[in-house]
């Protein structure tokens, strides 16, 4: 929420950081959701570890506008923090979990005009700034900060998306007032709230909102990109594994049907599905098998005389 201090104990918690008393009169005061969990736009996601262990570090940081790092840009400072989770799973899989933090800046004339901006829900969006010791890749569980993962994030692999888990966070530097933030839910908040649903993530029921003319949004759009990427990559997999199949087709053929023109055979053969070329492909092989059964190539003869050695080699 914005506004006023609500309690005593804010007040005693924003007095920490200041070198004179200050009065509740003095004070503007937000909560902000700095990260969560969820895969953002730079197909990263924090640990929910890496989030509680940020909850410690990023209290008493400052804000500031646009990663500036001026001090005549520094425009809050948080003065408490806490995890809170939500009501819905993220697109991997766990339970949702935000870091959110209260922060005050002081009422003066110079930040009336940024006050307003916030009440008013101009300035809302944040992007925080960190280091963390290990990036993990969500496909092989490789360390992408140690070049150990040849995976691309934001590309599928096998029907899974590839984005980097951020754990181990060593610091904490400050969080800024941007316009596109990576993570989609920074920002200046009211209350936690969550107008999600589950089928965000579900692209079967993204397309039924699309056939409805249901507007979507950029998570959804990013589910329906990486579930068309994994659809053309198990398509490729598929025209490779159809071409040998008409390949082997074609060798049956020869040996099973010498007459037939193969060039009008094999071109009906191309129009079939993988299930109908493999029924093919099996009934031509029990056709070739039944022709030209399989014998010993180096079975010995029954005429061969205890003088006549290694025959069944000679041509």
């Amino acid at each position: 929420m914005t506004g006023k201090i609500s309690s005593e104990k804010e007040m005693e918690a924003i007095n920490r950081y200041t070198t004179s008393p200050l009065n509740k009169e003095d004070v503007f005061t937000f909560t902000v959701t700095l990260c969560d969990n969820e895969v953002d736009r730079d197909h990263e996601c924090f640990s929910r570890d890496a989030l509680a262990a940020l909850r410690e570090l990023f209290t008493g940081k400052t804000g500031i506008s646009d990663h500036s790092m001026r001090s005549k840009d520094q425009r809050a400072r948080i003065f408490n923090t806490y995890l809170e989770e939500g009501f819905h799973k993220t697109s991997s899989g766990e339970g949702y979990l935000a870091l959110k933090a209260q922060a005050y800046m002081l009422r003066t004339e110079e930040t009336a005009s940024l006050i307003a901006e916030i009440e008013g829900g101009i300035k809302k969006e944040v992007s925080i700034s960190c280091s963390v010791n290990k990036a993990t890749c969500s496909v092989c569980g490789a360390d992408m900060k140690k070049h150990d993962c040849r995976h691309v994030k934001g590309r599928a692999y096998n029907s899974k998306l590839c984005y980097a888990i951020l754990s181990e966070p060593t610091d904490a530097y400050e969080w800024s007032f941007v316009a596109v933030p990576a993570q989609r839910k920074a920002g200046v908040t009211k209350s936690f709230t969550f107008k999600e649903e589950n089928h965000l993530y579900n692209p079967e029921e993204i397309i039924k909102s699309l056939s409805a003319e249901k507007p979507v949004t950029e998570a959804e759009i990013d589910t329906l990109k990486a579930h068309i990427a994994s659809l053309e990559e198990l398509a490729g997999e598929a025209r490779v594994y159809k071409s040998a199949l008409l390949a082997e087709i074609e060798r049956l053929a020869l040996l099973a049907m010498p007459k037939v023109s193969f060039k009008a055979f094999i071109a009906s053969c191309e129009g079939m599905k993988i299930k109908e070329l493999r029924e093919l492909r099996d009934g031509l092989d029990s056709q070739v098998r039944e022709k030209l059964p399989a014998t010993l190539q180096l079975r010995a003869s029954a005429k061969q005389t205890k003088t006549e050695k290694n025959t069944e080699f000679r041509i």
